[in-house]
């Protein structure tokens, strides 16, 4: 009998994985080190690539807005655009990077920081065929919102969670109130139309609902002003029914928002998703089921 048969590295008890098997497990650990970086801040790695995005956040917004400045933009105009492209080369590869990091990618575009990130490169690319909409690079300003977990701002990042969760909430609720909301507005301009007539400025149904849509708002430019008693007495109307109409979405998302707080929120990124705001003693992500 062979002595050696026992032996943990024995051949015949631990057969040799296959290729395709081990490169998969590669690819795995791969990316799991990946997302760890780019999505987390609790290791030192995650928290040194956050703060350089952060900066390079920075000086890429402050780059857009001196560029609108005609005083530097005479003198400094080609370096600042040369700025602006390398910028925006380095967050396309790092938006490329997040979408390999998660197991799934769409789900990370929809997301309310995958579509930052994304109009974050867009308009420059844009103004390749637009003019001027690279000034539109400002909205990378928004990314800015990541600081509150690079330096472990707990009571911050639970707050965010919360507002994410209770605007997620009460979204159904707000669409069907502002489609109330639209269709009040287009029977009041309606209304105002028939009732003042073009000789008092109200020339047609848009031009009355516009009208509508200021009064109700309670902004009041007074570009157009109804006439007629009947038309002041509507207009009375719709403004006092403004004042009801604004205090709605405010008491659907305080209410979202009381339910929310009941519930503690974590810090954790599903590393198949990317979703944020998941319960603090959730041990699987709520919109894939993905493993936490």
């Amino acid at each position: 009998m062979d002595i050696n048969s026992g032996r943990d590295d024995d051949p015949a008890r631990h057969p040799p994985k296959p290729p395709a098997a081990d490169a998969a497990h590669r690819g795995v650990v791969w990316r799991s080190r990946l997302h760890e970086v780019i999505f987390e801040a609790e290791t030192p790695a995650g928290r040194t690539f956050d703060l350089l995005l952060l900066v390079a956040i920075l000086l890429s917004v402050t780059a857009a807005v001196l560029e609108s400045v005609d005083s530097i933009r005479e003198p400094y105009g080609q370096l600042l655009r040369a700025i602006e492209w390398i910028f925006t080369l380095l967050f396309t590869i790092e938006y490329g990077l997040r979408l390999l990091s998660v197991g799934q990618p769409l789900r990370y575009v929809r997301s309310f920081f995958g579509l930052v990130d994304l109009l974050a490169i867009l308009p420059t690319y844009l103004s390749l065929v637009i003019a001027g909409t690279h000034s539109l690079i400002v909205i990378r300003a928004l990314r800015l919102l990541r600081i509150f977990r690079v330096l472990k701002l707990v009571q911050f990042v639970g707050a965010e969670r919360l507002l994410q969760t209770a605007i997620r909430a009460s979204a159904r609720k707000i669409i069907v109130f502002l489609g109330t909301v639209m269709t009040l507005v287009l029977i009041v301009g309606a209304s105002m139309y028939l009732i003042e007539g073009q000789e008092n400025g109200f020339t047609n149904i848009p031009q009355s609902v516009y009208w509508a849509i200021v009064t109700m708002t309670t902004v009041g430019y007074g570009d157009i002003a109804p006439q007629t008693v009947p038309g002041k007495f509507l207009a009375s109307i719709v403004m006092i029914l403004g004042y009801g109409i604004i205090a709605v979405p405010t008491g659907i998302v305080t209410v979202e928002l009381s339910n929310a707080g009941r519930k503690g929120v974590s810090t954790k990124v599903c590393p198949q998703c990317a979703a944020e705001g998941h319960d603090s003693n959730a041990s699987y992500c709520k919109f894939c089921g993905s493993r936490l």
